[in-house]
C-alpha cells in the first residue's frame, strides 16, 4: 500500500495533486483529511490544507508500471495489453517486428529474464503468490508446439537408434514441455542433468527388451516417419 501526504490551499487541491502524482483516479484511493487548512487573516497566520492517501497498488499495475520503464530503457516501442485474474497477471508486449525481436531474444531468454524480473517486483510483499506471464506475437504458444515437434522428432530417433538423446540446455518451463510432451509416448522415458543454467532433457528407451514383434511394426510404421505413441 502507498501512503502520501500532500497539501493545498484547498482540500480538492491538495487531493488532486496527490492524484496527479500516483496516477488513479479519486475512487481507485481512500482519502483522510488531516489538515482542512486555515485562511488567515490577510493571509497572516494561513495553512495549507493536507491531506493524506492511501493507495492499495494492484498486481497488474505494478507490473505494467515496471514493464513500461524496462521497455524505455531498452529503447523499445512497444504497447501493454495487461489483465488480472484468478491470482495471474497477463500482458500481451505489442510491437513492431524489430521491438519484438529485442523483447524475445534468443530462445525467449530475453522475454524470460523480464517475465521473472516482473513476477519478483509483483509479488514483493504479497501474501499470496501472483503468476505473472508475460508474451509477445503469440511466442509462447508457437515456441510450446515447437517443442513438442522437437520432442516427438528425438524420441523417434532414440527408438531408432536405441541410443540416448540429449537435447540442448533449455529451462525449467520448457524442460516441463518436453517432459509432458514424451510422459506417454510408447517404450521411452525422460530426466533431466546438469547444472543450471546448461541443465537439459535426455531421452532414453525404458529398461525393456523389444521383441521381433514390436521391431516388425516399428519396421512398418518408419515409413510415415513416425513411431504410434499409443
Amino acid at each position: 500500500m502507498k501512503i502520501i501526504e500532500k497539501s493545498g490551499k484547498t482540500i480538492d487541491e491538495a487531493v488532486s495533486a496527490a492524484l496527479s502524482e500516483l496516477n488513479v483516479t479519486k475512487e481507485e484511493v481512500e482519502i483522510e483529511v488531516v489538515s482542512e487548512g486555515k485562511r488567515g487573516i490577510l493571509g497572516i497566520g494561513s495553512e495549507d490544507a493536507v491531506v493524506r492517501i492511501k493507495y492499495e497498488e494492484s498486481p497488474l499495475k505494478k507490473a505494467e508500471e515496471y514493464l513500461e520503464k524496462v521497455i524505455k530503457s531498452l529503447g523499445i516501442d512497444a504497447v501493454l495489453k495487461g489483465s488480472y485474474e484468478d491470482e495471474t497477471v497477463k500482458i500481451e508486449i505489442v510491437g513492431d517486428s524489430e521491438s519484438v525481436g529485442k523483447i524475445i531474444g534468443r530462445r525467449g531468454d530475453t522475454l524470460d529474464a523480464i517475465q521473472y524480473l516482473t513476477s519478483l517486483v509483483v509479488n514483493k510483499d504479497e501474501k499470496e503468490y501472483i503468476r505473472v506471464t508475460l508474451d509477445t506475437e503469440n511466442y509462447r504458444e508457437k515456441r510450446e508446439e515447437t517443442l513438442k515437434k522437437l520432442a516427438k522428432r528425438m524420441a523417434n530417433m532414440c527408438l531408432k537408434t536405441r541410443r540416448n538423446v540429449t537435447l540442448e540446455p533449455m529451462n525449467p518451463n520448457e524442460r516441463r514441455i518436453i517432459h509432458s510432451a514424451l510422459q506417454n509416448y510408447r517404450n521411452v522415458t525422460t530426466y533431466s542433468t546438469g547444472q543450471e543454467p546448461n541443465r537439459c532433457v535426455v531421452i532414453t528407451t525404458k529398461k525393456k527388451e523389444y521383441g521381433e514383434e514390436y521391431v516388425s511394426k516399428y519396421r512398418y510404421n518408419r515409413k510415415e516417419n513416425e513411431l504410434k505413441t499409443e
